[in-house]
């Protein structure tokens, strides 16, 4: 039985987030209803991480299997044709039964973005975090520092988080500016609830001067979510892309957030 694997995007906005909800739409209902369409039968996919409600994605990757077979061309075509615009598959391509969308992976990246500027964004309004007040970057970049390596996250942690436990390593953290533009761009082993909300919150508290630079790594060691920075707004939120090992050979299209922040 083929498993395929499939590289999407999607704009968050009017979605509960990825995950199957009685209630509200969401990424994986629309997608797995498109795919049976394709498919000529019922199709239940697995993401690398699924993200929540208003949170994007520029390359989820997501795997299922199926008895039919399809040329990648047709994977892609004929799902984008039942999908609404908001969703779109970049890539597709049939691997072996040991590949796993979310077990295989051994990293995954995201990207938050803040749109720094005294007026608002209409064409950006659910893809920035909009905040008016005057951040420093570099500050911000320094702070985040103290997140590299491996470490009790606790502080960074919703409350009503699942995970067994808090530890995680974070192996590549920076705050960049791109004119009005702040982006944290984050890689880790895996994230907890709300994780990269959270870090986001507490950066921008350093970099409006309302926390000293190593103020985070007190935070960090305090193992408590109380005295971290606010939860940031979901709209600047992208989950970019997952990593595998280098038998598992993706055609990655290694986009991020820089294509969306050019012609603004």
């Amino acid at each position: 039985m083929p498993r395929v694997v499939l590289g999407v995007e999607y704009d968050g906005s009017a979605y509960c987030g990825w995950q199957l909800q009685d209630h509200s739409p969401s990424v994986q209902a629309d997608l797995e209803k498109a795919l049976a369409v394709i498919a000529d039968e019922p199709i239940r996919v697995h993401c690398a991480g699924r993200t929540d409600t208003g949170v994007h994605a520029l390359e989820q990757v997501v795997h299922f299997d199926t008895t039919a077979q399809r040329k990648p061309f047709n994977w892609i075509q004929g799902t984008n044709t039942k999908m609404p615009a908001t969703v779109n598959v970049h890539w597709a391509t049939e691997v072996d039964e040991n590949f796993h969308a979310r077990f295989k992976a051994y990293a995954r990246r995201y990207q938050y973005v803040i749109l720094n500027s005294q007026m608002r964004s209409a064409l950006m309004a659910k893809r920035a975090n909009w905040h008016r007040y005057p951040l420093d970057a570099e500050r911000m970049h320094n702070a985040a520092q103290h997140l590299l390596g491996e470490h009790d996250f606790s502080s960074f942690r919703a409350a009503h988080c699942q995970a067994a436990h808090a530890r995680r390593l974070v192996s590549a953290i920076s705050v960049r500016r791109h004119g009005d533009y702040v982006v944290l761009d984050l890689t880790a082993n895996a994230f907890l609830h709300h994780m990269v909300r959270n870090i986001a919150g507490s950066l921008m508290k350093v970099g409006r001067g309302e926390a000293e630079v190593d103020w985070v790594a007190d935070v960090l060691a305090q193992k408590d979510r109380t005295i971290a920075g606010v939860t940031a707004e979901p709209d600047g939120l992208y989950f970019v892309n997952a990593f595998y090992p280098e038998e598992f050979t993706l055609p990655y299209s290694g986009r991020d957030v820089s294509r969306l922040l050019l012609p603004i």
